[in-house]
């Protein structure tokens, strides 16, 4: 071989590298899809009232769904699945993501399956009392349904176009934690004076709310190719909205904005069926009740349908100005946290043991006996827990989930702190349940939201834990694409 034909034999493999090159780092078309599975239960499962004492499922006021979309960019995809429950522990999630990467090899790890949190379905907690029959069978089959919407979401897979974008709607979210005038005496369950905060407290007692509201909802959209609307993702962090009658099955206000978000997009009776979808944001400290202003009597399910209403206009308008694209890449990163529980000492034990009604009483009980029969319940926790923490990528999106009820400044903190600067949303309640999250400052002030029990056990400093770790794993899916 001459020098000319040296040449242009490594001008030509040159040649072969780089179009090698940039076709693996090409996108390929982005392709979703969006499907729902009715999670109603039957009557006579117990609702929340399993812990919170309303009752079984008497009536059904407007069906319960697992709603799912799945993102395909090529080489990964994501599953993203809002449920209408209360709350989800991880045993039962875990087996739906088993289900669904068995069905259609999407990793657990790239699969977010989160409660809403609405209070009228049955909270979807393993080894609750009491642990009836019903409520067994009701954690196998809502696995089940998780699953199968995922799977058809993964059948309904087409090109498609994404967009996201967000507003402020602050008319609907107020914090529920209020600091106490001095002087006033607040006491726990257990008897202990001296707390400074106090959940929906009468507003005379009070001087100022103890933390900030996020007013942001955040929006994901996916479109079919031809422009037809697919799916919509809103984020807000509102805890449910309630006025419903005890023992009626609902939704609450997020199915309603998804029915609602469908009709505004123009997109009813549609071949696939169009998917809206409300996750809550970080609501652990989040409520509609504005406790300065004059109460107002509502007719059931007014409320929740008028936050429903506002909440959809507001996604209409930022729908209206999305920016599409039908190419982005995908990434996910999921962690297990270890984290200490904060048990029961002696002294605790031993007020318990005597609080505590028996346990075959049938009388309703009192606050002292539902917190005496937490303590017991948390002596008999690990000590240690490991609670998944997760981040998407969606482009230069970044979704961060958590497994608790955490408050609007730990949220608002992460979106500051996140390096995707106002294209981040966070996710609470998602992959497992692990109680609520005050900060280290908002456990000091006390407050129903601290009080041990098994929805508020995580050692004193796990919110500053969970942030600086599900920073660490957005900043991780940034590094990918630098």
């Amino acid at each position: 071989m001459n020098s000319i034909e040296k040449i242009t034999h490594r001008l030509l493999c040159l040649f072969m590298v780089l179009t090698s090159v940039s076709s693996i780092s090409a996108a390929e078309p982005l392709r979703a899809g969006a499907a729902t599975a009715n999670i109603t239960p039957l009557m006579g499962v117990p609702l929340d009232g399993t812990i919170m004492q309303i009752g079984p499922a008497k009536h059904v006021h407007d069906e319960l769904h697992s709603r799912a979309i799945v993102l395909d960019d090529g080489a990964t995809k994501l599953a993203i699945v809002i449920v209408d429950n209360t709350m989800i522990s991880g045993d039962v999630l875990d087996r739906a993501k088993e289900m669904i990467e068995q069905a259609t090899g999407i990793p657990p790890s790239h699969v977010t399956l989160a409660a809403t949190h609405t209070h009228s379905t049955p909270r979807a907690v393993t080894g609750l009392k009491p642990n009836s029959d019903e409520h067994k069978a009701y954690l196998v089959y809502l696995s089940d349904r998780i699953a199968e919407s995922v799977r058809r979401a993964v059948n309904h897979l087409a090109p498609a176009k994404v967009a996201w974008g967000s507003a402020d709607d602050p008319r609907h979210v107020f914090n529920r934690r209020w600091k106490l005038k001095s002087g006033i005496e607040q006491a726990n369950p257990f008897g202990e004076t001296g707390e400074t905060v106090a959940m929906n407290p009468k507003p005379d007692r009070v001087t100022e709310p103890a933390g900030p509201v996020d007013p942001e909802v955040f929006v994901l959209a996916l479109q079919h190719a031809d422009g037809r609307p697919m799916a919509l993702l809103a984020d807000y962090g509102l805890h449910y909205v309630g006025g419903i009658p005890g023992g009626t099955v609902s939704a609450d206000y997020y199915g309603v904005f998804a029915d609602n978000i469908q009709q505004r997009l123009g997109a009813d009776r549609q071949d696939p069926p169009f998917v809206g979808m409300m996750a809550n944001g970080t609501s652990g400290d989040v409520n509609n009740n504005d406790i300065t202003a004059a109460r107002v009597k509502r007719k059931p399910y007014e409320q929740m349908n008028q936050v429903a209403d506002d909440l959809a206009e507001t996604v209409q308008g930022v729908y209206e100005h999305l920016e599409w694209r039908d190419t982005v890449e995908l990434d996910a990163q999921l962690e297990l946290l270890e984290l200490g529980i904060r048990k029961p000492d002696a002294a605790r034990r031993e007020w318990a043991r005597q609080t505590a009604a028996p346990a075959d009483s049938k009388l309703h009980l009192t606050r002292p006996q539902i917190y005496a029969r937490e303590a017991l319940a948390l002596a008999d926790y690990p000590d240690r827990v490991k609670i998944p923490l997760q981040a998407l990528r969606i482009g230069d999106l970044a979704i961060g989930t958590i497994p608790n009820e955490v408050f609007a400044e730990t949220g608002l903190a992460i979106k500051a702190g996140s390096v995707f600067p106002k294209n981040t949303f966070v996710i609470e309640l998602a992959n497992a349940y692990h109680g609520y999250l005050p900060s280290p400052e908002q456990h000091a002030g006390g407050g129903y939201e601290s009080w041990d029990a098994r929805s508020s056990c995580l050692e004193v400093e796990a919110e500053t834990k969970i942030k600086e770790k599900l920073l660490e794993l957005i900043a991780s899916l940034k590094n990918g694409i630098e």
